[in-house]
């Protein structure tokens, strides 16, 4: 039988409407894993958040976090994978930002440690995120007067939400910039919120995916997603699966449809396919 890696995004698909893993589904997750199954996740969030929402599992294989830009394995304890953007980038980044007057995160991994800095919470989107990952995460954040004032180097990713209007109208202006990937998408916790997220052009969930695959041994990829960022995600999957609640556009890639993360519709999925040796 084929190594096979199944892979879920967290936010809408493997999480519940509270942003948790269920009792149900981490319970059903480590009888799993400790049966064989190679579960792991593919997320647009960071190290900080994940770990503390992932706690309770007792995960063997690779993470991809941060839309691929980097992977963790939780055996060895380190990022096995670091995808920053050039220095040069870096600074086109923060100088079209300043230009904008765009309120946002910028993210750096120094050492193995990773930084969130913000200019300013004045912007209530930005201030709603930020303290509601510190109170609910226990997440650190540094001011900064000005993104200009941190080394470009190691910046890894950037972070703008507001509404669709205007991280369309960021967007846009944005996208002249080159070696970069960008993300819009729609909170799923807040319906008139939007993000967009920039990158290295070399990280992705889909490029994560052949990370795994190559470097891990895995035949076979099986994933589940529910929103845009997660087409990456399908591309690089045998097998495609969407979540009930899922973007049709989503669903229009998808193999199999599941139940909702409403209802622990990723390891329902997996108890009545995986455990039959169906798939």
């Amino acid at each position: 039988m084929s190594k096979t890696l199944y892979i879920s995004d967290l936010d809408g698909t493997l999480l519940n409407p509270s942003a948790e893993l269920s009792d149900y589904t981490k319970a059903a997750l480590n009888r799993m894993i400790e049966d064989g199954l190679d579960f792991s996740v593919a997320t647009a969030r960071t190290a900080a958040s994940a770990f503390k929402i992932l706690g309770g599992v007792q995960w063997r294989t690779p993470l991809v976090l941060m839309n691929g830009v980097l992977i963790y394995d939780p055996a060895q304890k380190r990022y096995v994978q670091v995808l920053p953007l050039s220095a040069e980038i870096a600074v086109e980044v923060i100088a079209a930002l300043k230009t904008l007057r765009v309120p946002g995160l910028m993210y750096q991994l120094k050492d193995s440690v990773q930084i969130t800095y913000y200019e300013s919470l004045e912007h209530k989107p930005l201030r709603d995120f930020v303290e509601e990952r510190i109170n609910r995460y226990n997440k650190k954040f540094t001011q900064t007067d000005s993104f200009s004032d941190i080394s470009p180097d190691d910046i890894i990713y950037f972070t703008l939400l507001d509404t669709q209007e205007n991280i369309q109208h960021i967007h846009d202006a944005l996208s002249m910039l080159a070696s970069i990937s960008y993300f819009v998408y729609k909170d799923i916790y807040n319906t008139d919120l939007w993000y967009l997220e920039i990158h290295s052009d070399k990280a992705s969930k889909q490029n994560g995916v052949a990370c795994l695959r190559k470097g891990y041994g895995f035949e076979r990829v099986i994933g589940f997603g529910d929103n845009i960022n997660d087409l990456p995600l399908f591309a690089a999957c045998d097998v495609r699966v969407a979540v009930e609640n899922a973007r049709p556009e989503v669903k229009a890639t998808a193999d199999y449809v599941c139940g909702s993360y409403e209802n622990d519709g990723v390891v329902k999925w997996l108890e009545e396919n995986v455990l039959c040796l169906k798939l």
